[in-house]
């Protein structure tokens, strides 16, 4: 007899045979047990999974000399011919070469008032249904529907959703699924004890894992390997003939993407190309191994999962995932599915790859807001001595390293005051902010607070506004930089508290009317009596905060150099309050001419 190849030689004859799909067997068998036989099914689900098999093995449990039975015996006449294809009563059509409905007429329709030769039911198993026309399906609609006593459709799809639903709706549908790796490695286990062969279980489960699901499809591959290395077979057999990327590759080059080493990572694509991997696959283990590592951090007692780790990969893979946090693995495999479909259209497949893990190892850098937000509450930048801060606070490093950025301190003025020798008079925006009315002769104070609050006639109004300002940066720093500080002024009373807000600064307006009787409270600590807080909106500066359009005095470059207006720029408390909340490099300073202040861009 020729020889058998192990997919077929080891097709599954019973419902106890076929693996990985046991709600829908469990559902024929009790069907058969208690004679509710539809007169049409449909089997769909991707290749290798059993469909065909499945109805094979349903028409033999229709026509076994035992049946209809859940079990067919596998010996008498009926089920034998079926398991070789060879039964005259069980027709099994192929969908893709009997397109027409010329072709379907003669074969299905025209045969259907013949009573079976010899056993119990005639059965046409249709595969690969979706291929047939529509003009088919309509001929077909009325056989399925109500087909003689004698008569069972079996049909079996990879595409369900191009059936009709008329069809479906005259069908029993059973929806088979992929088979887990794990599965398919103990079957490949049983088949090569059965066969003489002795292959290790890491190679057992490279062979299922490159299988996808499919059975067959691993099968096939056990038969090639065979082939090859003969009854004792390695792993890198299976590696060389196959051309599947080995395990330890992938968790190498993620090891490298963990440490930050982009030369090793370089290296590793170099060896990869010289075994002639195929980088698309490979970039597809690198995603898997991903997926992996994060239900390792979510889960770790999946470890013992061989779906998840194989036992030579346990203790890299819980290393790993120790090391890398879940936002990082998700940003990870998002990058390296992206990367598989550029290498499918680049013509230089090798550079994205290389790319793909230089830029995973910076996507590790970034820190989640978050975090950064509560480093900003939970370490509120130490007050000044005097009066305004000279620097901004330092930059947090980030976990791939860098170093924290300290302003020279400032030297004159405001943030918003002109260069000095400029000769126009000084205009502080933090002055606006706590309520005093700019003009052309108001003078320049010698000292400031931390919103800018300038020394007035009513001292102790202003100590009482810098008092309670203090208080609700000492609380609630977060809720000072964002709020309180962005706010166009802040007055101070014995008999009310004022916070304005510009009409397009709605969030904030928003949070302090939520923190109204936070801040009711606070002050009446602060002054000991009850002061109301209110919350309005107004339209900006007076008509009387006209500044001069600008000339070539006011250019900064002519009164200060690049040092003294960074320094200037950084000293602003509203620019310190936003990199203490999203701590970056400033990289330049400018004289803004729109609105008349030096500018930090990031």
């Amino acid at each position: 007899m020729s020889y058998q190849s192990l997919a077929r030689k080891w097709r599954p004859q019973r419902f106890s045979d076929v693996l990985g799909q046991q709600p829908v067997t469990r559902t024929l068998q009790n069907a058969l047990k208690t004679g509710r036989i539809a007169q049409a099914f449909v089997f769909a689900g991707p290749r290798g999974c059993g469909k065909t098999t499945t109805a094979r093995v349903l028409a033999r449990a229709l026509n076994c000399v035992n049946g209809p039975t859940p079990e067919p015996c596998g010996v008498c006449d009926a089920c034998v011919e079926i398991a070789e294809g060879r039964d005259m009563d069980v027709l099994e059509i192929d969908a893709a070469t009997h397109t027409g409905v010329d072709n379907v007429r003669e074969v299905i329709i025209e045969g259907l008032s013949i009573s079976p030769v010899r056993n119990r039911y005639k059965v046409f198993i249709i595969d690969e249904v979706h291929m047939l026309s529509s003009s088919s399906f309509n001929a077909l609609l009325k056989s399925i529907e109500e087909p003689p006593p004698h008569v069972v459709f079996m049909m079996a799809t990879t595409e369900l959703h191009k059936i009709p639903d008329t069809v479906l709706s005259r069908s029993q549908v059973y929806e088979l699924r992929t088979i887990s790796a794990k599965t398919v490695a103990d079957r490949l286990r049983f088949v090569a004890a059965e066969e003489g062969m002795r292959i290790p279980d890491e190679a057992l489960m490279l062979l299922a894992r490159a299988g996808e699901g499919s059975m067959r499809d691993s099968l096939s591959a056990l038969d090639q390997v065979r082939a090859f290395a003969g009854d004792d077979i390695a792993v890198t057999d299976i590696v060389t003939v196959l051309g599947l990327v080995g395990r330890d590759l992938v968790l190498d080059m993620l090891e490298t993407t963990v440490d930050e080493d982009a030369a090793a990572a370089f290296a590793l694509v170099e060896r990869a190309i010289e075994r002639g991997y195929d980088l698309r696959l490979l970039c597809r283990e690198l995603a898997r191994a991903t997926r992996d590592l994060l239900i390792l951090s979510v889960d770790p007692a999946r470890a013992s999962d061989a779906d998840v780790a194989g036992e030579g990969d346990v203790e890299r893979l819980l290393a790993l995932a120790g090391r890398s946090g879940r936002e990082d693995l998700l940003r990870a495999f998002d990058l390296l599915t992206r990367a598989e479909q550029e290498i499918r259209a680049s013509d230089q497949p090798r550079y994205n790859l290389e790319m793909a893990l230089v830029r995973l190892m910076h996507l590790r850098k970034l820190v989640p807001l978050a975090d950064l937000i509560a480093q900003a509450e939970t370490n509120p930048r130490p007050p000044s001595s005097g009066g305004r801060s000279g620097g901004a606070p330092p930059v947090s490093p980030s976990r791939g390293g860098g170093s924290a950025v300290t302003p020279t301190p400032r030297s004159v003025g405001p943030a918003l005051d002109p260069p000095p020798g400029s000769g126009r008079p000084t205009v502080s925006g933090a002055a606006l902010l706590a309520g005093d009315p700019p003009g052309e002769s108001m003078p320049v104070p010698a000292e400031r607070d931390e919103l800018g609050a300038t020394p007035a006639t009513s001292r102790e109004a202003g100590d009482a506004k810098a008092a309670f300002l203090a208080e609700v940066k000492s609380a609630k720093v977060f809720f000072y930089n964002t709020v309180v500080a962005a706010a166009y002024r802040v007055d101070v009373t014995p008999e009310r508290i004022t916070f304005s807000f510009l009409p397009n600064q709605k969030v904030p307006r928003q949070q302090c009317e939520g923190a109204r009787a936070w801040l009711e409270g606070l002050a009446e600590r602060v002054t000991g009596r009850r002061q109301p807080v209110f919350v309005t909106v107004v339209d900006g500066p007076s008509a009387s905060l006209s500044l001069p359009t600008p000339t070539t005095a006011v250019a900064p470059s002519l009164a200060a150099s690049e040092e003294e207006l960074r320094a200037e720029a950084l000293a602003d408390p509203t620019v310190q309050a936003l990199f203490e909340i999203f701590p970056v490099e400033r990289t330049k300073v400018k004289w803004c001419r729109k609105t008349m202040s030096r500018c930090c861009r990031i």
